[in-house]
Formats: structure tokens, C-alpha cells, sequence
């Protein structure tokens, strides 16, 4: 059986997911481009294939129309909001994916962007490298309030991270586990409630059509003057010229983005000393990053033989 590996680093830094693969009968295809393929470079390298590990890349309507030896695909991550899934039910395609693999990674990495905006690591690791010798004054997490939107596993994970910090946590969530929340003392506020009393506001949530921009101009107006925004969920969910603005004038202290709408990332932000882009590296810690490979091969071995290992 042929399948794609559309994620554009897959085995990189252990090949144990690529020869899991190979030894269960495989022939595996790797994503040649090294980045986010476009649909139709996944109806060309997916040809004749029966299972993708895929990415982040759009598998739609259209892509499974042209491949129609396709049976499941295995998703490389938490979302899969990139996957058309009345698509692929409609197909007769199997999807899955990796719900606990990255969450500590991407719990990890929201916490440290927040100690690193307070305390302005990055601005003034720059101004040294420069030649400046000037200390900018930070910002103490403690007894900060923090926003979390969406408390699935990640949203979670951020929360219990943050209680020795001695923060007031606020939460969004549709549906929240109530037992956890009152265990973890998080207090459940609407959304305008949480922009508004929250020092610090961080993403949880999968992208929608219906949360595009979900933070948006008039979102960002609601937010404290001096508050921080981090998203280390999906692109998309943040609209960025607005966001631009909100940190041009000063009315954001600062923000840091692991995802964008359109990546690679090229928007004026880039221009912005207040703010942190990273490349969609939630998932890149090691140890997280071949667990997820795994667990992808896994599910995609059980989907298409029955005999996951």
C-alpha cells in the first residue's frame, strides 16, 4: 500500500515513525517541498496512495474527488479543522489524529511567550546584540489575570501550569468540564468578560469558519490597555491588521503568534519590535514531536490493515 506523508518534517530527528511504516508493508511517500503543500500538490504526490499522515495542508472536497483510492487519513496533530469531514465521511475516508501528543509541548511553549513578553527577553536580547546597554522594566506574572480561551487539553495544561504563579484565571469554554473547574479554581466568564478584566489573553481553540477573526478590532478595543495577547492555536482565529494597529498605538503591551492566517508569515508585524512570531513550532519539542509521529502511524496502520501496533 502507498501513502503520503504530507507534514513537512516527518522523521526528521527519528526515523522510528518512517521505518514503523516501511516494516508494516508501506511504500511511503515524503513531502518533497519541505513546507505547507497547496491542494493540488496533494492530488499529485497522493496519487494512488490509500492513507496520508498529513499536516496542516487543506484536504477538501475537491482533493478527495481526485483520489479515489483513498481510505484514511492519519492527522499529524490535535485539529482537524484542515480536513473537510462530511468530505471524507461522504468518501468513505477515515480520519484521525493526535489529541495528546502536543499538549504539553504547546502548554510549555504558550507559558514561556508569556514570561517572555512580561519580562521582554526578546526586546532587550536584541538591543544587546545591537550594541545597546539599556534595561526595559518587565512585568511580574504574579497575581497577573489570565485569560484562557478554550479549555480543551492545552487550555487545561496552561492553567495547571500557571496556578504556582499565584494568577486569577478567567476561561471562555462552550463546554466546560465543571469538575475540573472547580477543582482548578478557574472562574467561567463570557468572552467580552474575559477580554475585558484580563491582564494576559491566550488561544485554545480549533480554527473555525464561523471564529475566523474571532479577536478582531472590536474585540481588541475591549481588551485592558497593556494587556498581552498570545495565540498558540491556529491562524486565523486573530485577525493580524488589526492586531498590527492594536500594538502600533500602544494599546497592546505586546502579543506573540505561533500561527498565522497565511504561512509563511511576510505582514507587517514583522515590523514590530512588541511582538514574537515563531513558525508554528508548538509541536517541536523533541520528545512531543516523534510521540505525535507515532501515534500518527499508528492510527494510520489501524485504519488501513486493522493491525496498529
Amino acid at each position: 500500500m502507498r501513502v503520503l506523508v504530507s507534514t513537512s518534517s516527518f522523521a526528521e530527528h527519528d526515523k522510528t515513525p518512517l521505518n514503523l511504516l516501511e516494516s508494516s508493508g508501506f511504500e511511503v511517500i515524503l513531502n518533497p517541498h519541505k513546507r505547507k503543500l497547496n491542494p493540488g500538490e496533494v492530488v499529485e504526490l497522493a496519487r494512488d496512495c490509500e492513507g496520508i499522515i498529513a499536516g496542516t495542508e487543506q484536504l477538501t472536497e475537491e482533493v478527495f474527488k481526485q483520489l479515489p483510492t483513498l481510505r484514511a487519513v492519519s492527522r499529524c496533530g490535535v485539529g482537524t479543522d484542515n480536513v473537510d469531514l462530511e468530505a471524507a465521511r461522504k468518501h468513505g475516508i477515515v480520519v484521525n489524529n493526535t489529541p495528546d501528543a502536543p499538549t504539553q509541548s504547546v502548554a510549555e511553549l504558550t507559558v514561556a511567550l508569556i514570561l517572555n513578553l512580561l519580562r521582554r527577553v526578546n526586546l532587550m536580547d536584541r538591543q544587546v546584540r545591537s550594541g545597546a546597554w539599556s534595561k526595559e522594566m518587565g512585568r511580574l506574572l504574579s497575581e497577573k489575570t489570565v485569560g484562557i480561551i478554550g479549555l480543551g487539553r492545552i487550555g487545561k495544561r496552561v492553567a495547571e501550569f500557571l496556578r504556582p504563579f499565584d494568577v486569577k484565571i478567567l476561561a471562555s469554554e462552550l463546554k466546560p468540564d465543571r469538575k475540573w473547574v472547580k477543582k482548578n479554581k478557574v472562574r467561567l466568564t463570557s468572552l467580552e468578560e474575559l477580554l475585558r478584566e484580563s491582564d494576559v489573553v491566550t488561544l485554545h481553540i480549533p480554527y473555525t469558519e464561523e471564529n475566523r477573526n474571532l479577536i478582531n478590532a472590536r474585540r481588541l478595543k475591549i481588551m485592558r490597555r497593556g494587556a498581552i495577547l498570545i495565540n498558540t492555536s491556529r491562524g486565523g482565529l486573530v485577525d493580524e491588521d488589526a492586531l498590527y494597529h492594536a500594538l502600533k498605538s500602544g494599546h497592546l503591551d505586546s502579543a506573540a503568534l505561533d500561527a498565522m492566517e497565511t504561512e509563511p508569515y511576510h505582514g507587517p508585524l514583522k515590523e514590530l519590535n512588541n511582538v514574537i512570531l515563531t513558525p508554528h513550532i508548538g509541536s517541536y519539542a523533541f520528545e512531543a514531536r516523534v510521540q505525535m509521529e507515532m501515534e500518527a502511524a499508528k492510527n494510520l496502520i489501524d485504519m488501513l490493515t486493522g493491525e496498529g501496533k
